[in-house]
């Protein structure tokens, strides 16, 4: 069973007529979804996430203390924990009165501000280069399935487009790491025996194209252990993953090491075509270090350009 379709179904036959039943003279100051961190707010869950945080339920986000009394939010909580605790064949656990639930009533400010660091939902280009990709994310996947004043839709909609210099210093950065992890060191490391450190090397190549891969669909990476998942439903360059997967997963024996040195290449080879299409570089080689510094000069606000190359990776 999906997660996201649970909630919304059971917030549709209960959550719904409870809320305009009892609370109809605040609805135009709350929001109700499944937000946040979780496979299911993603749409990734399957099988195996229902062993763990798995329930019928959704979130009842409401305004910070100033807008809305501690006697209205208490109401709420005690409304939500009396809706049925067994729906389409899955339990939905007591409310944690000292918090740790993603269902039940947030402080939408407080939401916000663990997720981004501020109650607005407004990001300069030094937050987008600061905050982890995830973290935003868990403000902008799942579904509203109801929005009374939209203040939160609007939010989530400013969090969808990264301005474009902060995507080509994302860009930059992790291409040049591309090209020191993979193109330089990897092979190098093989040849002095390190095997782990030649790994490792591989691992920082495949994560670091996973991030060029996402900024080039102009996505959000999410967190690690579904970024192959959600690479799957990129339009562009979603067909590495088999290359990068196998970088990961075999051996670097002399034939292996080899082979992998050429995937190397066939990869950046991918991604230089990309970046040529998209008017992201002017250098013309196979070098990703140099195609790297070429999409750091084309960034057009110089205090962004001018920081360090890595400075959003």
């Amino acid at each position: 069973m999906n997660g996201l379709l649970l909630a919304e179904e059971y917030y549709k036959q209960f959550g719904e007529q409870m809320l305009r039943e009892e609370f109809g003279d605040i609805l135009g100051q709350i929001a109700v979804g499944l937000i946040g961190s979780g496979s299911e707010c993603f749409g990734y869950d399957d099988e195996i996430s229902e062993d763990h945080d798995f329930e019928p339920g959704f979130t009842i986000f409401i305004p910070g203390e100033a807008f809305m009394d501690s006697k209205t939010a208490f109401r709420l909580e005690r409304a939500y924990a009396k809706l049925p605790k067994e729906f389409m064949g899955y339990v939905k656990p007591p409310v944690n009165p000292v918090g740790g639930n993603r269902h039940g009533v947030v402080r939408l400010d407080e939401f916000l501000t663990a997720r981004l660091g501020n109650s607005s939902g407004e990001l300069s280009d030094e937050d987008w280069l600061r905050l982890p990709e995830n973290s935003i994310l868990e403000v902008t996947n799942g579904k509203l399935f109801f929005d009374g004043s939209g203040a939160f839709t609007a939010i989530r909609e400013g969090l969808t487009e990264i301005p474009e210099d902060v995507r080509r210093k994302k860009i930059a950065g992790h291409l040049l790491n591309m090209a020191q992890a993979g193109q330089y060191n990897y092979y190098r490391l093989v040849g002095r025996g390190e095997e782990g450190a030649a790994q490792m090397a591989l691992y920082e190549y495949a994560k670091s194209t996973l991030q060029v891969v996402y900024s080039l669909n102009h996505k959000l990476m999410p967190y690690y252990k579904w970024a192959f998942r959600g690479m799957r439903d990129l339009e562009i360059l979603s067909g590495l993953e088999d290359n990068l997967v196998f970088l990961l997963t075999t051996g670097n024996d002399k034939e292996l090491s080899v082979k992998k040195a050429n995937t190397v290449e066939e990869i950046a080879g991918a991604v230089i075509s990309e970046l040529q299409r998209q008017n992201l570089t002017e250098a013309v080689c196979g070098d990703l270090e140099k195609h790297a510094y070429s999409v750091n000069d084309s960034i057009k606000d110089t205090k962004i350009r001018y920081l360090n190359i890595f400075a959003a990776t």
